[in-house]
């Protein structure tokens, strides 16, 4: 077993050592930090929430947006007249005539795991075997995150820290394509997770020796998770401040205005999972309703509402929207995809379907499994009132910032579930031009990288996504991507999306 271990691991070296590059320059279409690129007559986008500009020109000079200009102010040559810009020392330029396409800032994704969750020997009736298993995707989550236009995002709950914090390192190398990663830490979890790999705390010391031990090794955020206690959560907290990271949570035993006086920085999964108003609800634990009855009583515009809203933003805590991973609950947004269903492996690609019919069952009120904590709810109008909740959250002053939470569960998928989001947000009442700005603007706010990305101006990375389409108009065109910029270089889209048909679910 040794030997044809270190086999494998010479085979494997020499393999890498012969071609260093290619796992990356077999995705490259155009780099400006080898040649200046233009990018005429495109519409530009840029983020901060302003009409798109029309019949512009991009300049790309090494990993920079070296100059904006309108296409009037570009002579025969390629010379710019815009902004004081002048290309005539430039060399070589690449001109693209873009007439027809929009450029945005790349995504920003603030809820972006590199996981699927497996449940094994699932069956029709949504029953499996314990325990669920969490196998990471580190070769198609990054594929898939690039390829769809996420060129920044937060892990946002990490079962493999490592890996995650290694894939960071060889993508920023160089030596395998991929979005920038804030890592967030390990799960800090308490007891009586489903979760066979993540580490349950034991007190509050240990979730402080928990966040001391993983900043040490490199990453730079923090999640808590639903069964954390308060005492554990508020050392958590403190420490990651001490440290200079945020700390988010996706909670359950700790309701949001609990989370909120303790100093909390986000929430995820919008208003969704708020506890504070079920039934029976006891300090520290997780009520097995989940946070159901408070999104279904917490109606938009109501006193309730408006209080935590208040609360929230007095405390500058953000949120983050997850719609695809909740669409399900509303018959009308079973959002199925082929391009989906081609990326999952097939023992994914059934499970998906077997838990799709399930909750379609469930909508239409015919299954005959036993009733579930909250059955009797309205799903369908919580799901509307969930983002009626965000609309008054950002009415109020709020920072919403987006995300997916692709783990395989509702067929949410990396970088297409980034996609799904931003559609979602438009049907929820935002504006295309709104919903693109949560989608970068604001999570690069969030990020403390505003200065670099988040949004189109001179001097800023070249963190683009070129698409086919106006999403001014129709927001469904952020799905017609074509190239994707990430510091200059010019990644072809397809050709990412491609090599991971198939292997959703493997690797």
């Amino acid at each position: 077993m040794r030997r044809t271990l270190l086999l494998f691991t010479l085979f494997a070296t020499t393999a890498l050592a012969q071609q260093p590059n290619d796992a990356v320059s077999r995705y490259v279409k155009y780099d400006s930090t080898k040649n200046v690129i233009w990018l005429d007559h495109v519409r530009i986008i840029d983020g901060t929430g302003s009409p798109a500009i029309e019949d512009a020109s991009v300049v790309l000079l090494g990993s920079k947006i070296a100059a904006i200009v309108h296409h009037a102010e570009v002579d025969a040559q390629g010379h710019g007249r815009g902004e004081g810009w002048s290309c005539q020392d430039c060399g070589t330029a690449i001109h693209l005539d873009l007439t027809g396409h929009t450029l945005f800032p790349g995504l920003v994704g603030m809820h972006d795991h590199m996981y699927y969750i497996a449940r094994p020997n699932l069956d029709a009736e949504g029953y499996s075997e314990p325990p669920l298993m969490v196998p990471e995707m580190a070769f198609s989550s990054p594929h898939l995150y690039l390829g769809a236009g996420v060129t920044t995002l937060r892990t946002t709950g990490s079962v493999e820290p490592y890996t995650d914090l290694n894939l960071k390192q060889q993508i920023e190398a160089g030596t395998i394509p991929g979005p920038h990663m804030d890592v967030t830490g390990p799960y800090l979890e308490g007891p009586h997770s489903p979760f066979l790999q993540m580490h349950q705390l034991k007190d509050a010391a240990d979730a402080k020796a928990t966040v001391d031990f993983w900043a040490a090794q490199g990453v730079t955020s923090f999640k808590a998770y639903m069964n954390i206690t308060r005492a554990e959560l508020k050392a958590a907290i403190d420490e990651a401040h001490k440290l200079g990271f945020k700390l988010t949570g996706h909670l359950c035993s700790v309701t949001y205005p609990e989370a909120a006086e303790l100093g909390i920085d986000n929430l995820e999964h919008g208003f969704f999972v708020n506890t504070q108003l079920d039934p029976n609800k006891q300090p520290d634990l997780c009520p097995r309703t989940a946070g159901a009855p408070t999104l279904a009583n917490m109606t938009a515009g109501s006193a309730e509402a408006q209080a935590l809203i208040a609360l929230l933003v007095a405390h500058h805590v953000a949120l983050t929207s997850t719609l695809p991973v909740f669409e399900s609950m509303d018959p009308a947004h079973h959002h199925l995809q082929n391009r989906v269903l081609d990326t999952m492996t097939t023992t994914s690609r059934e499970a998906y379907l077997n838990m799709r019919n399930l909750e379609l069952t469930r909508a239409a009120g015919a299954s005959n499994e036993p009733p579930r904590p909250g059955a009797q709810i309205d799903r369908a109008k919580s799901f509307r009132n969930g983002m009626a909740l965000e609309r008054e959250f950002v009415a109020a002053g709020g920072l919403l910032l987006a995300g997916p939470d692709p783990t395989g569960d509702g067929g949410v998928l990396p970088g297409y579930g980034d996609q799904r989001e931003v559609e979602l947000l438009v049907d929820a009442g935002f504006t295309p031009l709104e919903a693109i700005h949560i989608a970068t603007q604001n999570g690069a706010t969030y990020l403390n990288r505003a200065d670099k990305i988040g949004t189109i101006a001179v001097g800023k990375n070249a963190d683009l996504v070129l698409v086919k389409g106006d999403p001014s108009k129709n927001i469904n065109d952020i799905e017609n991507t074509e190239i994707i910029f990430k510091d200059g270089i010019g990644y072809d889209s397809q050709k990412l999306l491609d090599s991971t048909k198939g292997r959703y679910g493997q690797y």
